[in-house]
């Protein structure tokens, strides 16, 4: 059984380089760029430790690791572009390093990289991992164009908003734990545990990361805080709010939100105040307690050695220890 560092020690950035070639230079530049950025590779963590869940061989999954860590950093190039982002933990964003058009090829080259790679998945587990893989990447589309159209639409319901994020976010983390324990040799109901243990801990994530925008430590959470309430972006904390206020602070809530003449600091400041009014951080906070202990009721539910479990659990608790 391999603990968690070994883990990321046997998914070297090494071995993620060795899958993609250099010539002609201008396509796959920008793709080792992209993936020299670094990043938790949760990913590929995850479809490792759910190999070793049911095998010792790990090393049979780590093209299916490669293959999702792949397609997850093309969805975050192609997103950048989408989204005209200067940056991307902390460099610049492909198509402001090149230009736009190689930033969609290198996009390109990258998804079918990861199609290609996912073929070597073990044969007797092949057809099941594929359509994962494939019934995944489509889903992941599916959110990001749901998290487009919500940017127009003015009202947006909790339940529509827990579905884009689950498509966005969650399916993906639940995919790799899937498919992992697939080629680790587990039977169906243990793998579609895990998936639903990967899909409570991606929401879980998820909100966190709406709540981190704007109650964390900038320097610990890696981004700027009120990130979200500039950019008037749609998350649960947004959402509630609307849901709730009333009569000046919905006065206020409505003049704030998509007034862009308005400076970022007293933006921030009167948003976070009527969270705080509302109790929004809690509420927040609630949710995410609600499918974080979901997801480990999944994770306990599997009827393999205690032990191995650990591992997991343990992977989970210190993913949702993101310092606030």
């Amino acid at each position: 059984m391999y603990s968690i560092a070994e883990f990321q020690n046997l998914f070297s950035d090494s071995l993620l380089e060795s899958r993609i070639k250099s010539k002609p230079q201008n396509l796959y530049e920008p793709i080792h760029y992209i993936l020299s950025l670094g990043g938790k590779r949760l990913r590929p963590t995850l479809v490792l430790a759910a190999c070793n869940l049911f095998s010792d061989n790990t090393k049979q999954a780590v093209d299916t690791a490669i293959a999702y860590e792949i397609f997850h950093n093309f969805t975050l190039l192609h997103d950048d572009v989408m989204d005209n982002s200067p940056k991307r933990r902390g460099k610049p964003t492909v198509h402001r390093k090149w230009n736009i058009n190689t930033a969609i090829l290198s996009g390109d080259a990258m998804m079918i990289l990861a199609q290609t790679l996912i073929q070597n998945t073990p044969e007797n587990v092949r057809p099941q991992v594929v359509e994962i893989f494939n019934t995944t990447a489509l889903e992941v589309c599916e959110g990001q164009q749901l998290d487009m159209d919500f940017e127009i639409e003015n009202s947006i319901s909790d339940a529509q908003y827990t579905e884009m994020i689950r498509l966005k976010t969650s399916v993906l983390l639940a995919a790799c734990l899937k498919s992992g324990a697939l080629i680790g040799g587990g039977d169906t109901k243990s793998a579609d545990l895990l998936y639903n243990f990967g899909l409570n801990l991606g929401l879980a994530f998820q909100l966190q990361d709406d709540y981190l925008d704007v109650y964390g430590n900038s320097e610990i959470f890696g981004k700027r805080i009120g990130g979200d309430i500039i950019a008037d972006k749609k998350t649960f904390l947004l959402i509630k709010a609307f849901e709730f206020a009333q009569g000046d602070m919905r006065k206020t809530l409505d003049e704030t939100i998509g007034n862009k003449s308005i400076n970022e600091v007293d933006k921030i400041k009167t948003i976070t105040q009527i969270y705080n009014s509302l109790k929004i951080d809690e509420m927040c906070l609630n949710r995410i307690d609600e499918f974080y202990r979901k997801a480990l009721n999944y994770l306990h539910n599997l009827q393999i050695n205690p032990e191995r479990i650990k591992i997991l659990e343990q992977f989970s608790k210190e993913i949702m220890q993101r310092n606030k």
